[in-house]
């Protein structure tokens, strides 16, 4: 029986395949050699006509120059390489099932003109970004929305199945992990009672975030129950640039009047149930009122671009009445981010924070793999005098991603930028803070995958009170965290040839 399982696996019959075909791949390479001067002067040909090609395309200069550098070293494999797997798009097919569904979706965005007029009499400049993000992401700017921020996911944890448990009409989950376990237990057990009294549940999971962590027979199971389900962008055994886009999206709607959004994944690390990497320290969100519409329609545009369905969108909008507030809520904005919009919106929105800023901004993010425009909006807010602080791990989940964010750290350090490195153990939260008005709290993480390739989104705050706690929250996470100085970043004559190697091919993967 263990041997049948073993051969039935989906991870090892995938595995094999796409090993069969790099074996096969080099084979042709070796093959190729044995007519080296034709090979030769053919490729040389065709690696400076793509080296041109790549020059032309509007793509991020980090990525031009590691592929440049990397088919001028190997002309031969480098410019093969590229062919297969140089354009980072996302296919034709699942752009055009996106599309299609889009042009329905936008259909129903309204923008509020009066909440424009108020927040212009306030910023022009956050007007700005308010009108950029919708323009770019097509998701408006909300007032009627009450927002909660939490500082850990067991926190919100507890407060989702609160709002499971009083779904009346549906409830729509999307995530990129999601294990078995205590946390997933106690979510299953909610959605099936409520799949019983008639509760339309759909739940979406990246197929690759999820392909370690979940049993074979995982959506048949969700099907069984009642619970519609959909892996996206399912691994599939074919070398293909198809499998870089992923569905890293963090969303749970219930009812289309309340949502949670954030880095907070449906496994037991991210309530500290189990102990991967120290202690998890991670960052959420929670939208009551008209925000929770947008993330509704960015739900909706997923499913329905994959899955036969007959909905009639209009009827998840539901009645949603004034918030009752003792205190101004401030505005909300919900955004996604997709590899077909051509702009890199996730990055763009984190630029103009540090651009505007004042005072003050304080950051969360696992992953500090930044590209040039990044690291200079960084380092001239250093420079204006503005109090930069990014806080990272301490506690790595991968070396070589934890030795390729510690390579950025001293061009910052040397502009000003303080970094912070999480001593109890690993951050995964993805948040801005900025001058005591104006946050985002999301999925993206700094790091070329989530702002060029991966479907994201997030949470971008202005004036509301959840931006206080969230300054709170990053101000108690620096006191337990180690400030980085300069004089800890030398790496020595090679271990800087080394990290300058791994910045330069970032990108690529």
């Amino acid at each position: 029986m263990k041997i049948l399982k073993i051969i039935n696996n989906r991870i090892l019959i995938t595995s094999v395949i796409l090993l069969v075909q790099m074996v096969w791949f080099i084979i042709f390479l070796i093959r190729l050699t044995r007519y080296y001067a034709w090979v030769s002067a053919i490729f040389s040909i065709l690696s400076i006509l793509i080296v041109l090609y790549i020059i032309k395309k509007d793509d991020n200069a980090s990525f031009k120059i590691g592929w440049i550098i990397l088919i001028m070293a190997l002309p031969l494999s480098g410019a093969l390489f590229y062919l297969f797997f140089g354009n980072k798009r996302a296919s034709k097919a699942m752009h055009a099932r996106l599309s299609k569904e889009y042009e329905k979706t936008i259909e129903l965005i309204k923008v509020d003109q009066g909440v424009l007029n108020e927040i212009g009499d306030m910023s022009e400049r956050v007007l700005g970004t308010a009108r950029y993000i919708h323009n770019k992401s097509f998701f408006p700017i909300y007032k009627n929305t009450a927002t909660t921020y939490y500082p850990l996911g067991e926190t919100m944890y507890g407060d989702m199945l609160l709002e499971l448990e009083k779904a009346e009409r549906f409830i729509f989950l999307q995530y990129f992990i999601i294990e078995e376990g205590k946390m997933w237990d106690g979510i299953l057990n909610i959605l099936t009672k409520k799949v019983a009294e008639g509760v339309d549940v759909r739940l979406i999971y990246d197929d690759v975030g999820s392909l370690f962590v979940l049993p074979n027979d995982f959506s048949q199971k969700m099907e069984r129950i009642g619970i519609k389900c959909m892996a996206f962008n399912k691994v599939r055994p074919i070398l293909s640039v198809i499998l870089n886009n992923r569905d890293h999206r963090k969303i749970l709607i219930i009812d289309g009047h309340t949502a949670f959004n954030g880095g907070i994944n449906l496994a037991d690390e991210y309530i500290n149930e189990k102990l991967k990497f120290g202690h998890w320290k991670d960052t959420g969100v929670r939208l009551k009122g008209e925000g929770v519409w947008s993330f509704t329609l960015m739900f909706l545009e997923m499913w329905n671009a994959f899955k036969k369905s007959n909905d009639v969108l209009e009827n998840f909008k539901p009645p949603i009445k004034n918030i009752q507030s003792n205190e101004d809520i401030g505005y909300v904005q919900p955004f996604s981010d997709s590899p077909f919009n051509n702009e890199a919106i996730g990055e763009n929105i984190y630029i103009e924070l540090l651009s505007q800023a004042k005072r003050y901004v304080y950051i969360f993010t696992p992953y500090l793999i930044i590209d040039n425009e990044m690291k200079s909006a960084l380092c001239m807010a250093a420079k204006r005098g503005v109090d930069v602080r990014i806080v990272t791990p301490g506690i790595p989940d991968k070396k070589i991603v934890f030795r390729l964010t510690r390579s950025n750290y001293l061009p910052l350090l040397k502009a000003g930028v303080k970094i912070y490195e999480y001593t109890p153990g690993f951050i995964h939260g993805k948040s801005y803070v900025c001058d005591d008005e104006l946050g985002v709290v999301g999925t993206i993480n700094m790091d070329y995958r989530s702002l060029y390739l991966h479907f994201e989104c997030g949470t971008f705050l202005y004036k509301t009170p959840s931006i206080m706690d969230l300054k709170k929250d990053s101000l108690e996470t620096i006191d337990k965290s180690k400030e980085i100085k300069v004089n800890n970043c030398k790496q020595g004559l090679f271990g800087s040839l080394f990290d300058a190697v791994l910045r330069v091919f970032a990108p690529l993967f």
